[in-house]
Protein backbone atom coordinates (compact mmCIF):
# COMPACT_ATOMS: atom_id res chain seq x y z
CA UNK A 1 0.00 0.00 0.00
CA UNK A 2 0.79 3.30 -0.91
CA UNK A 3 -0.06 6.57 1.39
CA UNK A 4 0.17 10.36 0.97
CA UNK A 5 0.26 12.53 4.09
CA UNK A 6 -0.87 16.10 3.49
CA UNK A 7 -0.43 18.46 6.16
CA UNK A 8 -0.18 22.37 6.55
CA UNK A 9 0.43 24.41 9.68
CA UNK A 10 -0.41 28.24 9.89
CA UNK A 11 -0.71 31.15 12.50
CA UNK A 12 -2.90 34.36 12.43
CA UNK A 13 0.07 36.74 13.58
CA UNK A 14 3.36 34.95 12.86
CA UNK A 15 3.57 34.69 15.89
CA UNK A 16 -0.31 34.52 16.75
CA UNK A 17 -2.83 32.13 17.23
CA UNK A 18 -2.07 29.22 15.33
CA UNK A 19 -3.02 25.33 14.01
CA UNK A 20 -2.37 22.56 11.67
CA UNK A 21 -4.32 19.99 9.27
CA UNK A 22 -2.98 16.40 8.19
CA UNK A 23 -4.63 13.97 6.77
CA UNK A 24 -3.33 10.25 5.27
CA UNK A 25 -5.02 9.66 1.78
CA UNK A 26 -4.56 6.55 -0.07
CA UNK A 27 -2.31 7.16 -3.09
CA UNK A 28 -4.47 4.71 -5.70
CA UNK A 29 -7.92 5.79 -4.89
CA UNK A 30 -7.45 9.01 -3.13
CA UNK A 31 -10.02 7.89 -0.40
CA UNK A 32 -8.58 9.77 2.95
CA UNK A 33 -8.28 7.34 5.49
CA UNK A 34 -7.48 9.44 8.53
CA UNK A 35 -7.51 13.26 9.85
CA UNK A 36 -6.41 15.49 12.51
CA UNK A 37 -6.48 19.18 13.00
CA UNK A 38 -5.20 21.55 16.54
CA UNK A 39 -5.50 24.47 17.50
CA UNK A 40 -2.12 24.63 19.45
CA UNK A 41 -1.87 28.66 21.07
CA UNK A 42 0.56 31.17 19.92
CA UNK A 43 2.98 29.47 17.51
CA UNK A 44 4.95 30.93 13.82
CA UNK A 45 3.67 29.41 10.93
CA UNK A 46 6.98 27.45 10.93
CA UNK A 47 6.29 25.04 14.18
CA UNK A 48 2.44 25.29 13.33
CA UNK A 49 3.84 23.74 9.82
CA UNK A 50 6.09 20.71 11.72
CA UNK A 51 3.37 19.91 14.40
CA UNK A 52 1.21 19.41 11.32
CA UNK A 53 3.99 16.85 9.43
CA UNK A 54 4.31 15.46 13.02
CA UNK A 55 -0.06 14.82 13.00
CA UNK A 56 0.38 13.48 9.31
CA UNK A 57 3.51 10.82 10.70
CA UNK A 58 1.64 9.71 13.47
CA UNK A 59 -1.77 9.26 11.92
CA UNK A 60 0.21 6.83 9.07
CA UNK A 61 2.31 5.12 11.95
CA UNK A 62 -1.57 4.48 13.61
CA UNK A 63 -3.71 3.55 10.66
CA UNK A 64 -0.96 2.41 7.59
CA UNK A 65 2.54 1.43 9.42
CA UNK A 66 3.73 -1.28 6.53
CA UNK A 67 3.07 1.30 3.86
CA UNK A 68 5.20 3.50 1.54
CA UNK A 69 4.93 6.78 2.30
CA UNK A 70 5.20 10.00 0.48
CA UNK A 71 4.88 13.63 2.17
CA UNK A 72 3.20 16.70 0.40
CA UNK A 73 3.50 20.07 2.06
CA UNK A 74 3.52 23.56 0.81
CA UNK A 75 6.33 24.46 2.91
CA UNK A 76 10.01 24.41 0.82
CA UNK A 77 11.64 25.03 3.95
CA UNK A 78 10.03 21.87 6.00
CA UNK A 79 10.42 19.99 3.08
CA UNK A 80 14.03 20.53 2.24
CA UNK A 81 15.26 20.26 5.95
CA UNK A 82 13.70 16.49 6.25
CA UNK A 83 15.22 15.69 2.80
CA UNK A 84 18.30 16.54 3.83
CA UNK A 85 18.99 19.34 1.36
CA UNK A 86 18.97 22.44 4.22
CA UNK A 87 19.96 22.40 7.61
CA UNK A 88 17.63 23.41 10.37
CA UNK A 89 19.27 26.35 12.41
CA UNK A 90 16.60 27.69 14.52
CA UNK A 91 16.45 26.51 17.64
CA UNK A 92 12.88 26.57 17.65
CA UNK A 93 12.78 24.33 15.25
CA UNK A 94 15.77 21.61 15.75
CA UNK A 95 13.46 19.25 18.22
CA UNK A 96 10.56 19.14 16.47
CA UNK A 97 12.81 18.32 12.92
CA UNK A 98 14.45 15.47 15.38
CA UNK A 99 10.82 14.39 16.42
CA UNK A 100 9.87 14.12 13.18
CA UNK A 101 12.80 12.42 11.75
CA UNK A 102 12.33 9.63 14.63
CA UNK A 103 8.20 9.48 13.29
CA UNK A 104 9.32 9.41 9.52
CA UNK A 105 10.05 5.68 8.23
CA UNK A 106 12.72 4.36 5.90
CA UNK A 107 12.20 6.13 2.49
CA UNK A 108 9.46 8.58 2.64
CA UNK A 109 9.43 10.83 -0.31
CA UNK A 110 9.76 13.78 0.49
CA UNK A 111 7.52 16.39 -1.95
CA UNK A 112 7.23 19.90 -2.31
CA UNK A 113 3.63 21.43 -3.93
CA UNK A 114 1.96 24.61 -4.58
CA UNK A 115 -0.38 25.49 -2.58
CA UNK A 116 -3.46 25.04 -4.01
CA UNK A 117 -2.86 21.49 -4.33
CA UNK A 118 -2.16 21.39 -0.58
CA UNK A 119 -6.01 22.67 -0.41
CA UNK A 120 -7.75 19.99 2.31
CA UNK A 121 -4.99 19.92 4.89
CA UNK A 122 -5.28 24.02 5.04
CA UNK A 123 -9.13 23.66 5.26
CA UNK A 124 -8.79 21.72 8.26
CA UNK A 125 -6.22 23.63 10.35
CA UNK A 126 -8.03 27.03 9.58
CA UNK A 127 -11.59 25.64 10.44
CA UNK A 128 -10.24 24.23 13.55
CA UNK A 129 -8.39 27.61 14.24
CA UNK A 130 -11.73 29.48 13.45
CA UNK A 131 -13.54 27.56 16.00
CA UNK A 132 -10.82 27.99 18.63
CA UNK A 133 -11.34 31.89 17.97
CA UNK A 134 -15.17 31.25 18.22
CA UNK A 135 -15.62 32.19 14.76
CA UNK A 136 -18.81 30.10 13.02
CA UNK A 137 -17.22 27.15 11.26
CA UNK A 138 -18.13 23.87 10.18
CA UNK A 139 -16.19 21.38 12.81
CA UNK A 140 -14.37 19.21 10.88
CA UNK A 141 -14.97 15.29 11.73
CA UNK A 142 -11.67 12.69 11.60
CA UNK A 143 -11.99 9.57 9.51
CA UNK A 144 -13.67 7.92 12.75
CA UNK A 145 -15.94 10.49 13.53
CA UNK A 146 -14.61 11.99 16.05
CA UNK A 147 -13.98 15.85 16.52
CA UNK A 148 -10.49 17.32 16.18
CA UNK A 149 -8.73 18.33 18.79
CA UNK A 150 -8.89 22.26 19.91
CA UNK A 151 -6.18 22.83 22.33
CA UNK A 152 -5.69 26.50 23.85
CA UNK A 153 -2.99 25.89 25.43
CA UNK A 154 -0.18 28.80 24.59
CA UNK A 155 2.36 26.48 22.17
CA UNK A 156 5.81 25.84 23.62
CA UNK A 157 8.54 24.52 20.71
CA UNK A 158 10.35 22.62 23.39
CA UNK A 159 8.93 20.34 25.56
CA UNK A 160 8.12 21.04 29.16
CA UNK A 161 11.29 19.77 31.57
CA UNK A 162 9.55 17.04 33.27
CA UNK A 163 8.18 15.46 29.67
CA UNK A 164 11.99 16.48 28.41
CA UNK A 165 13.20 13.95 31.54
CA UNK A 166 10.86 11.17 30.87
CA UNK A 167 11.04 10.87 27.29
CA UNK A 168 14.16 13.18 25.86
CA UNK A 169 14.46 13.55 22.24
CA UNK A 170 17.07 11.89 19.87
CA UNK A 171 20.09 14.03 19.58
CA UNK A 172 19.15 16.03 22.86
CA UNK A 173 20.53 13.40 25.45
CA UNK A 174 22.82 13.90 27.72
CA UNK A 175 24.66 12.05 31.04
CA UNK A 176 21.26 12.36 32.85
CA UNK A 177 19.99 9.86 30.25
CA UNK A 178 23.09 7.09 31.03
CA UNK A 179 25.68 6.11 28.92
CA UNK A 180 25.07 4.71 25.51
CA UNK A 181 26.22 1.08 24.27
CA UNK A 182 27.90 2.59 21.02
CA UNK A 183 28.08 -0.70 18.19
CA UNK A 184 30.17 -0.09 15.18
CA UNK A 185 29.22 -2.56 12.55
CA UNK A 186 31.97 -3.17 10.49
CA UNK A 187 31.38 -5.56 7.11
CA UNK A 188 34.23 -7.53 6.07
CA UNK A 189 36.61 -7.24 3.54
CA UNK A 190 36.10 -8.87 0.30
CA UNK A 191 36.79 -12.65 -0.61
CA UNK A 192 37.30 -14.30 -3.80
CA UNK A 193 33.04 -14.87 -3.66
CA UNK A 194 32.68 -11.15 -3.00
CA UNK A 195 34.42 -10.33 -6.17
CA UNK A 196 32.47 -12.67 -8.26
CA UNK A 197 29.15 -11.91 -6.77
CA UNK A 198 28.35 -15.36 -5.33
CA UNK A 199 25.80 -15.85 -2.81
CA UNK A 200 28.05 -16.77 0.70
CA UNK A 201 26.18 -17.31 3.74
CA UNK A 202 26.19 -19.84 7.19
CA UNK A 203 26.93 -23.18 6.16
CA UNK A 204 28.43 -22.82 2.85
CA UNK A 205 32.39 -22.74 1.80
CA UNK A 206 33.37 -20.46 4.26
CA UNK A 207 35.91 -18.95 2.18
CA UNK A 208 38.55 -16.03 4.15
CA UNK A 209 39.52 -12.52 3.04
CA UNK A 210 41.55 -12.04 -0.05
CA UNK A 211 44.73 -9.97 -0.51
CA UNK A 212 42.24 -6.77 -1.66
CA UNK A 213 39.88 -7.80 1.92
CA UNK A 214 43.22 -7.87 3.90
CA UNK A 215 44.14 -4.57 2.95
CA UNK A 216 40.59 -3.23 3.32
CA UNK A 217 40.54 -5.11 7.03
CA UNK A 218 43.43 -2.81 7.57
CA UNK A 219 42.99 0.36 7.02
CA UNK A 220 39.63 -0.31 8.44
CA UNK A 221 41.48 -0.92 11.81
CA UNK A 222 43.72 2.20 11.68
CA UNK A 223 40.49 4.21 11.05
CA UNK A 224 38.72 2.85 14.38
CA UNK A 225 42.43 3.21 16.53
CA UNK A 226 42.36 6.94 15.19
CA UNK A 227 38.51 7.48 15.64
CA UNK A 228 37.44 6.40 19.37
CA UNK A 229 38.61 4.56 22.39
CA UNK A 230 37.28 1.00 21.75
CA UNK A 231 36.07 -1.32 24.45
CA UNK A 232 35.65 -5.03 22.75
CA UNK A 233 36.13 -6.30 19.45
CA UNK A 234 32.98 -9.09 18.32
CA UNK A 235 32.68 -10.99 15.34
CA UNK A 236 30.37 -13.24 13.53
CA UNK A 237 31.71 -17.09 13.52
CA UNK A 238 32.15 -17.16 9.47
CA UNK A 239 36.34 -17.01 8.45
CA UNK A 240 36.03 -13.75 6.59
CA UNK A 241 34.68 -11.94 9.92
CA UNK A 242 36.87 -13.51 12.36
CA UNK A 243 39.88 -12.67 9.89
CA UNK A 244 38.69 -9.45 9.53
CA UNK A 245 38.38 -8.87 13.12
CA UNK A 246 41.31 -10.68 14.17
CA UNK A 247 42.92 -7.54 12.06
CA UNK A 248 41.13 -4.98 14.01
CA UNK A 249 41.70 -6.81 17.46
CA UNK A 250 45.82 -6.91 16.97
CA UNK A 251 45.38 -2.92 15.56
CA UNK A 252 43.75 -2.17 19.21
CA UNK A 253 45.32 -4.58 21.65
CA UNK A 254 41.71 -6.05 22.17
CA UNK A 255 40.85 -9.81 21.85
CA UNK A 256 38.32 -10.83 19.84
CA UNK A 257 34.72 -12.51 20.72
CA UNK A 258 32.06 -14.62 18.93
CA UNK A 259 28.25 -13.64 18.60
CA UNK A 260 26.58 -16.14 16.40
CA UNK A 261 23.42 -14.24 16.13
CA UNK A 262 25.81 -11.44 13.76
CA UNK A 263 26.57 -14.35 11.00
CA UNK A 264 25.02 -14.09 7.48
CA UNK A 265 21.92 -15.68 6.41
CA UNK A 266 21.86 -19.05 5.57
CA UNK A 267 21.06 -19.30 1.44
CA UNK A 268 21.37 -23.46 1.37
CA UNK A 269 21.67 -24.62 -2.27
CA UNK A 270 22.14 -21.43 -3.62
CA UNK A 271 25.53 -20.87 -1.34
CA UNK A 272 28.36 -20.33 -4.24
CA UNK A 273 25.79 -19.57 -7.03
CA UNK A 274 25.73 -16.05 -9.10
CA UNK A 275 21.83 -14.33 -8.86
CA UNK A 276 22.06 -16.05 -13.14
CA UNK A 277 22.68 -19.47 -11.93
CA UNK A 278 19.99 -19.18 -9.44
CA UNK A 279 17.51 -17.90 -11.95
CA UNK A 280 18.05 -20.44 -14.10
CA UNK A 281 17.86 -23.52 -11.81
CA UNK A 282 15.08 -22.04 -9.41
CA UNK A 283 13.36 -19.22 -11.32
CA UNK A 284 10.03 -19.84 -9.23
CA UNK A 285 12.11 -19.86 -6.03
CA UNK A 286 13.80 -16.96 -6.45
CA UNK A 287 10.65 -14.97 -7.41
CA UNK A 288 9.10 -16.20 -4.40
CA UNK A 289 11.61 -15.49 -2.33
CA UNK A 290 12.08 -11.85 -3.62
CA UNK A 291 9.13 -11.47 -3.13
CA UNK A 292 8.71 -12.37 0.46
CA UNK A 293 11.01 -12.03 4.00
CA UNK A 294 9.40 -15.43 4.63
CA UNK A 295 10.27 -17.74 2.28
CA UNK A 296 13.78 -19.29 2.32
CA UNK A 297 16.04 -20.73 -0.20
CA UNK A 298 16.09 -24.56 -0.45
CA UNK A 299 17.91 -25.65 2.45
CA UNK A 300 18.03 -22.12 3.87
CA UNK A 301 17.11 -19.54 6.10
CA UNK A 302 14.42 -16.84 5.67
CA UNK A 303 15.28 -13.17 6.51
CA UNK A 304 12.75 -13.06 9.30
CA UNK A 305 14.39 -15.58 10.91
CA UNK A 306 17.60 -14.04 10.56
CA UNK A 307 15.66 -10.52 11.87
CA UNK A 308 14.64 -12.56 15.01
CA UNK A 309 17.85 -13.73 15.48
CA UNK A 310 19.73 -10.24 15.25
CA UNK A 311 17.36 -9.15 17.70
CA UNK A 312 18.38 -11.32 20.10
CA UNK A 313 22.03 -10.72 19.51
CA UNK A 314 21.58 -7.09 20.21
CA UNK A 315 19.83 -7.33 23.67
CA UNK A 316 22.79 -9.53 24.32
CA UNK A 317 25.32 -7.32 23.16
CA UNK A 318 23.38 -4.24 24.89
CA UNK A 319 23.41 -6.84 28.86
CA UNK A 320 27.31 -7.91 28.07
CA UNK A 321 28.65 -4.45 26.82
CA UNK A 322 26.38 -1.56 28.29
CA UNK A 323 27.59 1.58 28.06
CA UNK A 324 30.62 0.19 26.36
CA UNK A 325 32.22 1.39 22.57
CA UNK A 326 32.24 -2.18 20.77
CA UNK A 327 33.10 -2.68 16.98
CA UNK A 328 31.45 -5.68 15.91
CA UNK A 329 32.05 -7.33 12.73
CA UNK A 330 29.59 -8.73 10.76
CA UNK A 331 27.81 -9.23 7.30
CA UNK A 332 25.37 -7.46 4.57
CA UNK A 333 21.96 -9.06 6.21
CA UNK A 334 22.77 -8.79 9.85
CA UNK A 335 24.14 -5.13 9.06
CA UNK A 336 20.99 -4.11 7.20
CA UNK A 337 18.46 -5.79 10.10
CA UNK A 338 20.40 -3.60 12.43
CA UNK A 339 19.73 -0.19 10.60
CA UNK A 340 15.93 -1.77 10.36
CA UNK A 341 15.29 -2.11 13.65
CA UNK A 342 17.16 1.06 14.94
CA UNK A 343 15.10 3.35 12.49
CA UNK A 344 11.62 1.07 13.33
CA UNK A 345 11.90 0.45 9.23
CA UNK A 346 9.57 -1.55 7.20
CA UNK A 347 11.41 -5.26 6.25
CA UNK A 348 11.54 -4.05 2.62
CA UNK A 349 13.54 -1.34 3.11
CA UNK A 350 16.63 -3.61 3.52
CA UNK A 351 16.76 -3.96 -0.54
CA UNK A 352 16.90 -0.22 -0.47
CA UNK A 353 20.66 -0.45 1.46
CA UNK A 354 23.93 -0.74 0.08
CA UNK A 355 26.90 -2.06 2.42
CA UNK A 356 30.35 -1.47 0.61
CA UNK A 357 33.22 -3.95 1.58
CA UNK A 358 34.80 -2.83 4.94
CA UNK A 359 32.52 -0.41 5.62
CA UNK A 360 31.22 0.79 9.26
CA UNK A 361 27.98 1.94 10.15
CA UNK A 362 27.65 2.95 13.81
CA UNK A 363 24.18 3.05 15.96
CA UNK A 364 24.33 4.39 19.82
CA UNK A 365 21.30 2.53 21.76
CA UNK A 366 20.60 3.97 25.37
CA UNK A 367 19.66 2.77 28.40
CA UNK A 368 16.26 3.40 27.59
CA UNK A 369 15.98 1.58 24.16
CA UNK A 370 15.90 4.25 22.47
CA UNK A 371 18.21 4.15 19.35
CA UNK A 372 20.48 6.88 17.47
CA UNK A 373 21.97 6.18 14.12
CA UNK A 374 25.61 7.71 13.95
CA UNK A 375 26.55 7.06 10.14
CA UNK A 376 25.65 4.76 7.59
CA UNK A 377 28.68 2.44 5.57
CA UNK A 378 31.20 4.87 5.95
CA UNK A 379 34.34 3.10 4.14
CA UNK A 380 37.69 3.70 6.04
CA UNK A 381 40.43 5.83 3.88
Amino acid sequence: MRVIIEADGGSRGNPGPAAYGALIRDADTGEIIAEQGEAIGVATNNVAEYRGLIAGLQLARQYTPEAELEVRMDSRLIIEQMAGRWKVKHPSMIPLAIEAQKLAPFGVEWTWVPREENKAADAILNAVLDEAQGKAARHPRSAAGAPLAVNESVAEPLAAEGEKAKNPLIGWRNHLHGEPTTMIFLRHGVTENTVRKLFCGSGGADPGLNELGEEQAARAAAWLKRQCDIDAVVSSPLRRTRETAAVVGRELGLDVDLEPGIAEAAFGEWDGLSFANIMERWPTEIEEWLGSTAIAPPGGETFDSVYERVIVARDRLLRDYAGKTIVAVSHVTPIKMMMRLALDAPMRSIYKMELAPASITTIQWWPDGTPSLRNFSVVPG
